[in-house]
């Protein structure tokens, strides 16, 4: 049996692994089970790699993304590794070729679709075939209480079941105490060793501003920090997918619209555009974004809060895969959460599901109305401490300014009370003010003692007083009512002058520094890693696969930066292996040559 340091080297070009990598694969090779917590970018995949060049056998990767199946096999085969796929897309003698490859052991790996282990005559096949171990991807897709889950994936306990002696690692980026457990009974994985690798993503700066003009904002934002570069912009529904990718093509920006209503044949063409194009915007709904490996995604915007913490951490997780840094930005405004509360309520799922749902949806809104460190309030969630401000958030970069809003939270509360939970923000706001609109007359709420006593604040102020009140549980939306507000049992010491409140005051989000672009280091030749850079991209349109594939954009700056003139040196470089290097050796190094003369 190879030795796990070996492969690593040999196959991939590493030198070292990254930790708990090493443990995990040990454990795996010598035939345990595990669950496997990393963060996006942190090297899932090679845990379940090397074990599978390390056993004998071919490892089963069980993975929802049937997309990207094509491009994770194509990977692989630029290593060397003898890997296929199995899934619809497939035709039939293609298909019967793979089946047969794996019975006669010449597959290192088979990345199948859940729904094929459902059918005996997939399962009769495994029970034919030397299987190394099985690879759960996407783990968090078992759990009925998370946000991305997958019918299929509960019938994967039989695998247990049917094969006893053959080792299980199942693999999330994301998953709270809840949904371990869940995995974990779900997957018969209670005899496995579970790695938690720390949820932190430093490179990440996270930034959430309140929605004023949500156009203008994501306008502003891209062109004075990410003029030229990659990334997604995530919105809530399907309509504003489209629309808002035409009016960034408007704009002069190569966006794509990507949904689960377009035809699968147009979502496959922009998903490989985006993997191998330079400087694409993806404007998508949540369909889009699980397991994209694509390491240069500089930014991930949200033109709408999502519905959850784990939601939200695992979309800004697909920036920055790189190591590099990226920016994780954000605007939200109560409108969202009105807007979420309905999807929420109209959903299928009983009033357990629902409730847990709630409990989601608010801890998602406390991310967004926290004044302390962003950093420390998401990892938190996820159980896990960090011991400083992190200096990387807006909340950091920014301290928020915060007011004693007593007074006005309690003439807030009153007015809610006083109109009978009936009425919604505006409305509100208007009898604060007093207001001598239609409505007011119309309900004498110009005779109630709560009427005028609210001037001092304009309309932004006290919509940012509600909404805060909302977001810690004072105050709640009453959908059935249209999005009134209610009270909540919370309130009552506040209400009654026993309790004290100091509120965030609201600012108009300011530009960044532009520390989030990726740069090249100062010595590197800026010609040389553009023809460097050249030779890669024609090499992958050749072969039909992303630049990435061929070269990480690390591996050419230390080729920029090192200068590799022959064969020995080019094969000491990061994320060469033995495979890259007979493959593309020479012709990068006459790039290099070239260039130097």
């Amino acid at each position: 049996m190879k030795s796990a340091q070996n492969i690593l080297r040999a196959t991939f070009g590493y030198d070292n692994f990254r930790p708990p990598q090493d443990q995990i694969i040990d454990t795996v090779i010598n035939g345990g089970d595990a669950l496997v917590l990393m963060p996006t970018g942190g090297g899932k995949s090679l845990c379940y790699q090397i074990p599978a060049l390390a056993r004998p056998g071919c490892a089963v990767v069980i993975s929802p993304l049937i997309a990207l199946m094509q491009d994770q096999v194509s990977a692989l085969r630029q290593l060397g590794v003898s890997a296929a796929f199995l899934n619809s897309t497939l035709p039939p003698d293609q298909a019967m070729q793979v089946e047969e490859d794996l019975v006669q052991g010449k597959l290192d790996l088979l990345y199948i679709a859940p729904e094929r282990l459902n059918q005996q005559r997939c399962l009769a096949l495994l029970e034919r075939a030397p299987i190394a171990l099985f690879a759960i991807d996407e783990a968090h897709c078992v759990s009925q209480w998370g946000h991305d889950f997958r019918a299929d994936y509960l019938q994967l306990s039989l695998l247990h079941e049917r094969f006893p002696q053959i080792p299980r690692i199942a693999l999330t980026a994301t998953a709270d105490e809840r949904t371990r457990a869940e995995i974990i009974q779900r997957l018969n994985l209670e005899e496995a060793r579970q790695f938690i690798a720390g949820f932190d993503r430093p490179n990440i700066r996270y930034r959430i501003s309140l929605k004023h003009n949500a156009r203008q904002q994501l306008l502003r934002f891209l062109k004075e920090e990410h003029p030229e570069d990659a990334g997604i912009v995530y919105c809530l529904s399907r309509k504003k997918v489209e629309d808002t990718a035409f009016w960034l093509q408007e704009q002069g920006f190569k966006a794509l619209p990507y949904h689960a209503g377009l035809d699968a044949s147009i979502r496959a063409d922009y998903q490989s555009r985006f993997l191998r194009e330079d400087k694409v915007i993806m404007v998508a709904t949540i369909a889009f974004g699980m397991g994209i490996d694509k390491p240069d995604v500089r930014f991930v915007a949200h033109l709408d809060m999502p519905k959850t913490v784990e939601a939200y951490y695992q979309e800004t997780g697909r920036a920055g895969r790189d190591g590099e840094p990226a920016n994780a930005w954000m605007v939200y405004g109560l409108q969202d959460v009105i807007k979420l509360r309905q999807m929420l309520d109209n959903s299928e799922g009983s009033e357990e599901h629902k409730r847990a749902e709630q409990h989601r949806l608010n801890a998602m809104l406390g991310l967004c109305e926290i004044t302390s460190c962003r950093r420390q309030s998401l990892l938190a969630y996820f159980g896990e401490g960090l011991s400083e401000p992190c200096g990387n958030c807006d909340t950091c970069l920014e301290p928020v300014d915060t007011w004693d809003g007593t007074e006005a939270a309690r003439k807030a509360l009153s007015a809610v009370y006083r109109t009978g939970q009936r009425f919604g923000v505006n409305h509100l706001i208007d009898v604060l003010r007093g207001s001598e609109g239609e409505r007011i007359y119309q309900y004498d709420h110009h005779q109630l003692p709560t009427y005028g006593v609210g001037k001092d604040l304009d309309n932004n102020q006290w919509r940012s007083v509600f909404r805060q009140l909302v977001a810690r549980g004072y105050l709640s939306v009453d959908l059935e009512r249209f999005g009134a507000l209610k009270l909540e049992e919370q309130c009552r010491p506040l209400l009654k002058g026993e309790e004290q409140i100091d509120l965030r005051r609201d600012v108009k989000q300011k530009s960044a520094k532009r520390t989030t672009r990726t740069s090249l280091p100062d010595d590197i030749d800026v010609a040389l890693w553009e023809a460097l850079r050249e030779c890669r991209r024609g090499l992958a349109e050749e072969q039909g696969v992303p630049p990435y594939v061929i070269f990480h954009d690390r591996t050419l700056q230390e080729m920029c930066a090192a200068l590799p003139r022959n064969k020995t040196a080019f094969g000491r470089l990061s994320g060469v292996g033995e495979r890259k290097l007979e493959k593309y050796g020479e012709l990068f190094i006459a790039v290099i040559d070239a260039h130097l003369g």
